[in-house]
């Protein structure tokens, strides 16, 4: 179990990167109904006397056990109401209320009366209510949502489009299902904030978005930031800034420039080391904001075929995380269940985790960047391609990568996963320009992370060649990757019941290769039982055996410079996970971690669990990093041609 009691009540807060003191929690038990026929605006519902015929727990999905309704039944408009009781604003204060994630469409309500709405299932919003409470109360918080079960143009990952779960899907998810809080702020505050560390110039710069209500005259303003680590200042500097404006702060660490204390201060998962930060906010001599931060000292890049982590060649043991659990679905039970997960994975000998069709609760990454483990961030996906999915999808994601931008854990973007969303990428131009821009956009926002245009399938540009590849014989493995003319083919033709892995005469540029799905071992169903996986085993020797082939056969691979396996837990009938559904582990932990730990060629100086490899690159039979089949000075390779 995590023990610190420092970092529970840290991480309890529901933006854990950008906390404050003053927070209610507004989860909890609210009334409820269903509006099958939406009929409830125009009837009335938003009345006082309107009575709602059922309770829910927030925040957990209507679909869900754990929410007090359990109906997994089509229900495209759902309303909530609670009592809201908060003391009234005082002057040069406002009271805002937070929604962590509300699927789909959502409209809030204050005694009747609308104060904002948005549209997206996976993102955060807030709704400026001061105004309404200055108001006598109590008040009426009502929230109208709209989330239509069968637009497959609407980003919704796995959740299914039938009303009964199937092959790789689970229950649908309505309406609220993260965190519901309300915070004071002053008229003038620190709205958000992004890190960002430059390890060789010795930098680190704070990007604040500054917001104010007032009539924006001119100000003394002024921003200040504090970072420390263990206690230890590192850094204190205050800047002049504009009011209701973007503002950078830049912090010059020196001792990023002496090897022993850069190394004491950076991140990596085997030494998660957190720098905190406090940020005050003045105007005109007067304290309107304090908040608290932290980041992480650290750099991701690719280079000559490898995923760097701190200028260094890191393999990536990842694990598929659906983040999904059988009373709750996409919400966790509990918070100590974000935390558990985290340590359950490192437990088993990951080093990171890739978010499957889901946008993770920010309280997670925090765990992911306390405990130290990888991540990459994947958006969740339509199932169609138009116009209409497009917009969607791209406004949805830009969100994501704004919100999570800071979490040193983050070291990966994926917008689209396995041509979701862009079923006709191979051969339509509109779509493959579409992955594309969605590779540059978000390069736009975050150019200091790898982005995968189309992780498995398909890529167009991408920092990182990913593979999905399910095969159950390692042998395969070994045929299809272990050489650099196997692995050039396989990267670029297609073969039956295979897809191209890249799209186009594709530049080298350093691009790392990795086998990002493969595994999804299950036990054989018995009669009758609904199941899902890629390949049986029929005991836990068996299991053992089958998955230590697998991997060893992944990590002996002399230019795969990491893996994916799919999956963590078993999920609804997907029961391909190292973990059943309530997290118990179907196969000693000990024993799984020895096989995930081994060693990989691909780097043979690698030390895992204080196990060094001691095989010369020479002897590894490949190309030591470099592309597959390269042409001598021309910086491309032969890969992609159609």
């Amino acid at each position: 179990m995590i023990d610190n009691q420092d970092h529970r009540a840290e991480a309890g807060y529901p933006r854990p990167q950008l906390r404050r003191d003053d927070w209610i929690d507004l989860n909890g038990v609210w009334d409820f109904d269903v509006d099958d026929a939406d009929r409830g605006l125009a009837d009335g519902w938003l009345a006082d006397d309107h009575e709602f015929g059922r309770r829910i727990t927030v925040p957990f999905p209507p679909e869900s056990p754990a929410s007090g309704i359990g109906d997994p039944s089509y229900h495209p408009v759902v309303w909530y109401r609670r009592t809201l009781d908060l003391a009234p604003p005082a002057d040069g204060e406002l009271i805002k209320l937070h929604f962590g994630a509300v699927d789909y469409a959502a409209a809030v309500y204050l005694d009747g009366e609308l104060v904002g709405d948005h549209v997206g299932g996976m993102t955060p919003f807030s709704v400026d209510v001061t105004q309404q409470l200055r108001r006598p109360g109590p008040h009426r918080l009502t929230l109208r949502v709209h989330d239509n079960p069968l637009d497959v143009a609407q980003p919704r990952g796995k959740q299914d489009w039938r009303t009964e779960t199937h092959g790789i899907f689970y229950h649908r998810t309505t309406g609220i299902w993260q965190q519901v809080w309300a915070e004071r702020v002053g008229v003038d505050h620190v709205a958000d904030v992004a890190w960002t560390t430059d390890l060789d110039a010795e930098l680190i710069t704070a990007e604040f978005d500054l917001a104010s209500t007032d009539d924006l005259r001119e100000a003394s303003v002024t921003v200040r930031v504090r970072l420390s680590h263990d206690g230890e200042l590192l850094a204190d500097q205050t800047v002049t800034a504009a009011r209701g404006e973007r503002s950078l702060v830049r912090l010059h660490l020196p001792r990023l420039g002496m090897p022993m204390e850069r190394e004491r201060l950076l991140w990596s998962p085997e030494r998660p080391r957190l720098i905190d930060a406090e940020i005050t906010l003045t105007v005109d001599g007067t304290e309107t904001d304090r908040l608290s931060s932290y980041l992480g000292l650290r750099e991701v890049a690719i280079r000559d075929g490898q995923f760097l982590l701190n200028g260094k060649p890191y393999y990536s043991r990842l694990v598929l995380e659906q983040g999904y659990w059988p009373e709750s679905h996409l919400t966790a039970p509990n918070p100590e269940a974000l935390a558990e997960e985290v340590r359950l994975i490192k437990e088993l000998g990951f080093n990171g985790a890739r978010i499957h069709q889901k946008v993770e609760d920010p309280r997670f990454l925090y765990w992911c960047d306390r405990l130290g483990l990888l991540v990459w961030g994947e958006m969740a996906n339509a199932f169609v391609y138009n116009e209409k999915a497009a917009t969607r999808l791209t406004r949805e994601w830009l969100d994501v990568v704004r919100r999570d931008r800071s979490h040193p854990s983050i070291v990966c973007w994926v917008p689209l996963n396995e041509s979701w969303g862009v079923p006709g990428i191979p051969a339509q131009a509109d779509q493959q320009h579409f992955a594309t821009a969605l590779y540059h956009l978000t390069k736009a926002l975050d150019p200091t992370r790898p982005v995968i245009s189309n992780d498995g399938w398909e890529h167009t540009e991408s920092d990182i060649w990913s593979i999905h590849d399910y095969s159950p014989v390692p042998e395969d493995l070994t045929a299809k990757y272990g050489t650099p003319e196997a692995l050039q083919a396989s990267l670029t033709e297609k073969a039956p019941n295979r897809r191209r892995v890249l799209l186009g005469e594709r530049e080298y540029r350093g691009q790392p290769i990795m086998i990002t799905e493969f595994g999804g071992l299950s036990y054989a169903p018995s009669q009758g039982e609904r199941w899902f996986g890629y390949a049986t085993v029929t005991s836990a020797e068996e299991f053992l055996e089958h998955f230590a082939s697998l991997v060893t056969a992944i990590t002996d691979l002399p230019d795969v410079a990491g893996f994916c396996y799919t999956q963590l837990t078993d999920t609804v009938q997907e029961t391909n996970g190292l973990l059943a559904e309530d997290r118990s582990a179907k196969l000693p932990i000990e024993e799984l971690r020895k096989i995930i730990t081994r060693p990989a060629r691909s780097i043979p100086a690698e030390v895992v669990d204080g196990f060094r490899r001691r095989a010369a690159a020479a002897s590894a039979g490949g190309t030591n990093g470099k592309a597959p089949a390269q042409e001598k000075g021309t910086g491309k390779s032969h890969v992609g041609h159609e």
